[in-house]
Formats: structure tokens, sequence, C-alpha cells
């Protein structure tokens, strides 16, 4: 109960919960009272004293009169100076004008004047000012004050029980007037609560639709009726060259996209969606998907780049392909392992049989067609990355280690180069198969000199990892070059032509990128470069 009272208090003499609004309508509330005090003041020098205004006592209706102008302009003063106790303000102006009202009124002959209406206005301009609160505590003391003048007057003077019944009426209105005043006010901050809480949720909405729109991977363009950019995504900015997004002043779409500019123009009639791809200078054909015009004539545009939706396109076909692939390996796998192991029991049963080669000619060709197969599982298997935090220099001297123990002769014939401190991230099994690829192909063309294929690793500003494999072979020539990432493509009747696909699979499938270098001069054998990022991975 005690603490009810302190916030019932608190509440009184504090201006917490009031907005400007309620203010700026305290204000004109103030300015309604200093009208009405002048209004009463002109007319009562203007006819002398002699006006119904005064008729029963001149004099007092002066010295209240000109007290009430005072104070009118007083309670203005101090609304401008203090925007405090709004409760508190309210309630003393209130009362101000009951009091003053009523003495008015009482020398200017009682209920009959006409002022008795004017308190009124006052309970029901206070009912709304003030939210509902306390109104019909000020109805029951407008009520309680016109009672006491007409208890007053009958008291000093005559009077009929037709004042009374007059004077009762009127009550009863001024408590009418502050229940309806009551009920509009509630209604006015329900109303106002209503409206704040739907411009809260759309802030918010206008937050994440924003907030979707830069995240788009389409761009999005907003055209209004004069041709100005009026809002645009960063993915827009790119695909457009617009300049800064963030400008107040808009841009002109014909300044800085001529192209979409003039397929607007184009469609400028049309009232349904179209489309068009358009070639824009600097970058490739984009998807242009215009809206129907809003009522108020902007237009909403897509952009998207169809290179890459070409891209996507080829990778659900090679996703598709690839599972197809990896069924049609499995199938085959399991016959070729019985033909295998059949051509083994007949080159037991068989030594001296001049048949003999056939059989191994079967054995080396179920040899390919089972590398075939393992090479198709492993390109199903290219999005199953995990990258890792790999010291490339530690993991290279280990891979050549372990190289040499199937190729004695290739720890002579590899040179390692290691420039400083150089980490990758990429998956460690991936990167195993990707330099086996590399380092194999490198050493079946490469001479039988020492140091005749390269490994170098390096990083490059800023923070890219370069690993270079080279060797001193007669290298690849032009025709093959642009085919030599193809899958199934080889120069060795015996390879699956898969090895360097798989690479460049494997490679992107951890963020990197596998290019072949042009060597300087016929002779310069073949050279391999794998760029990645130096993206630091957690290792649990």
């Amino acid at each position: 109960m005690a603490a009810s009272n302190i916030a019932s208090s608190r509440d009184w003499t504090s201006g917490e919960g009031v907005g400007s609004a309620h203010w700026r309508s305290l204000r004109y509330f103030g300015g309604y009272r200093v009208l009405v005090a002048a209004v009463f003041f002109v007319v009562f020098l203007a006819t002398g004293g002699q006006a119904n205004l005064a008729s029963q006592d001149p004099t007092l209706f002066l010295w209240v009169n000109s007290s009430y102008v005072l104070a009118s302009f007083a309670f203005l003063l101090l609304m401008q100076r203090l925007e405090r106790a709004f409760n508190l303000q309210l309630s003393l102006q209130v009362i101000c004008d009951v009091v003053a009202l009523t003495i008015l009124m009482y020398a200017s002959g009682g209920a009959r004047s006409g002022i008795a209406f004017m308190l009124v206005v006052v309970v029901a301009g206070a009912g709304l000012v003030g939210q509902g609160r306390l109104t019909l505590f000020y109805a029951a003391l407008a009520a309680l004050a016109v009672l006491a003048e007409q208890s007053l007057r009958f008291l000093r003077f005559d009077g009929t029980a037709e004042d009374f019944i007059r004077t009762g009426l009127t009550s009863i209105g001024f408590f009418a007037t502050a229940l309806i005043a009551q009920m509009l006010a509630r209604r006015a901050v329900a109303n106002e609560h209503l409206a704040l809480q739907r411009g809260v949720e759309l802030r918010d909405q206008i937050r994440i639709n924003r907030q979707v729109i830069r995240d788009m991977e389409d761009g999005v363009l907003v055209i209004d009726a004069a041709g100005n950019i009026q809002l645009n995504n960063p993915r827009a900015a790119a695909l457009l060259g617009l300049s800064d997004t963030t400008q107040a002043v808009p841009q002109v779409l014909k300044a800085q996209a001529p192209k979409v500019a003039e397929f607007l123009e184009r469609q400028r009639l049309e009232t349904s969606e179209t489309s068009e791809v358009l070639r824009l200078p600097g970058s490739g054909p984009l998807l242009v998907r215009r809206l129907p015009p809003e009522q108020d004539g902007n237009i909403l545009i897509y952009l998207r780049d169809v290179a890459k939706l070409h891209e996507h396109a080829q990778q659900v076909k090679l996703a598709a392909l690839g599972r197809l692939t990896a069924n049609i390996a499995h199938e085959i796998r399991n016959p070729l392992a019985a033909i295998s192991h059949a051509a083994e029991l007949l080159v037991e049963e068989q030594r001296a049989d001049p048949r003999r080669r056939l059989v191994r000619i079967i054995g080396d060709n179920c040899g390919r067609l089972n590398r075939l197969v393992g090479d198709v599982l492993e390109l199903g298997r290219r999005d199953l990355a995990q990258p890792e935090h790999i010291d490339l220099g530690a993991f290279l001297r280990q891979f050549i280690e372990e190289y040499a123990m199937h190729d004695s002769d290739a720890g002579r014939r590899i040179d390692l180069t290691i420039d400083g401190d150089v980490f990758i991230s990429f998956d460690r099994l991936h990167l195993h198969r990707v330099m086996v690829n590399l380092v194999s192909n490198a050493l079946r063309y490469a001479s039988d000199v020492a140091g005749s294929v390269g490994i170098v690793a390096r990083t490059t500003p800023p923070g890219v990892v370069e690993l270079h494999v080279l060797d001193d072979g007669p290298g690849i020539s032009e025709d093959d070059r642009a085919k030599i990432f193809e899958p199934f493509f080889t120069t060795r009747g015996s390879g699956t032509g898969l090895g360097l696909y798989i690479a460049r699979e494997l490679c992107a499938s951890n963020g990197a990128e596998i290019e072949l270098v042009r060597g300087q001069g016929e002779s310069a054998g073949a050279h391999f470069r794998i760029t990645a990022r130096n993206k630091h991975v957690r290792q649990d």
C-alpha cells in the first residue's frame, strides 16, 4: 500500500510518461484561458461595467477578472519555463478556472449570466488534456462551486427553487461532460499506444527488410518516376558499378546505368512484369527483371548475374552427374573384382601357358578400371571438405618422405623451397591427393637430374598462399592447355584422365584455385600454381 501511495505521488508531481504533444495541448488550453479572461476584461471596459457580465458587483468582477488575466499569463510562462509536474500544473489551472469563473458568475448575477457553461468547457478541456485522469474530480469541484455560489446567493439575495434546479442540471452536465471527455481521452490514449506500437513494428519491419535486401544475392533497385535511384543494395552497386550508395542526393539512373534506363524506357507502357538480358560494359550479361510500377510511380528492379545462374545450373548438373557416376562406379566395382580375381587364379594355374600374356592384359585393364572407379568415387566426395590450419612446410616435408618410400628416387629429384612460415586452410586428405596428382605427373615427365621437380610454397600479400609445382619436362602443348583440366582428358594411354580434374575440384571445395602457369620458352616444362586465402580455421 505504501509503495502504491509513493508511486501515485510520484505520478502526480513528475512529468514521466508525458510527451511533448501533451505539453503542447496544455499550452493550447492555457491560451484559451488567456483569451477568455481577456475577452471578459475588454467587454467590461468597453461597457463601463454596465453589461450583464458585471451586473451584480462590478468592482468584484474587475478585481477578480484582472487577477484571472494575470494568473493565465503566469501559467503560460510557467509551462514555457518548466515542463515538469504535468498533472499538478493542470490541476492548479483547473482550480484557478473554477474559482475565478464561479466568482465572476456570482458578480454577474448567477447562473443566468451563462458563465456556468464556461465551466463545462473547462471540465471537458481538462479531461482531454489530462488523458482522462482526475476528470470526475474536476467535475465535482465545478459542481460544488456552482452549488456554493447559488447557496450564497440564496442567503444574501432573494432566490427561487427554479435557480437551484438550473444549478443542479448544470452540475449534472458537468459530470456528463466529464464522463464523455474521459471516454474520449481513454480512446485517444489507446489509439496513441496503438500508433506507437505500430510505429515500432513498422521500424522493425523496415530494418528487417533493409537487412534482407542488403544480403540478397540479387541486385535490387528502386527507381522513382523521375528516373532517380531511390534505393539500391550493395549487390546492385557491385553489378552496375554505382557510386557512393550512402549519399543524400539521389543518383540518376541514366547517368549510372544507361542500358538499364533504356530498358525501362522501352517498357514504360507495360503494366505487367517484364525481363530482359542486358550486356553492360565492364561486366557479364545481367538478367534485368522489372516489376509493375507502384501507385506512387516507383519501379522495383531485380538484377541477376547470368553467369552465376549458369554456374549454379552447372553445379546442379555436376552434382547429379556425380551421384550417377558414383552409382555406376559401385556397380562396376563388384564384377570388376570378380574378373580380377579370376585372372589371378588363371595366372597361378597356367604359369607356362602362352595365354598368360592375355591374362596379364586382363589384369592390367582391371587395374586401370579400378583406378578409374576410385577416382570417380573420390570425385563424389569432393564436397565433404573439412579445412584445418596446416603448416605447409611441415606437411610438404612429410609428404616427400612418404612419397620417397614408394619411389626411392623421388627424394633426390624433388627440390622443396619454403619461403618463411606458410600456413594454409585446407582439408589435409584433399591436399595430399592434389599433391599426389601434381607430383606424380611432374616426376613422370621431368628429367632424371636432381631437382628436376620443384615445389615452392610462399605467402604473398595480402594473406594469399601460393603453392607451385613445376618440372623441367617438355611442357604442355598450346592445344592441350585449354583442355588440361577437363574430365577424361589424357595424353597417356594408360591414364584415366581424371587426375587434374579431381585436383581442380578438390581445390575449389576448399576455396582455392589451381591454374596452369605459362612458362618462359618452349622447354619451360609444366608449372601449376595453387592459390588460397590464408584463413585461420579453429581447431577442436
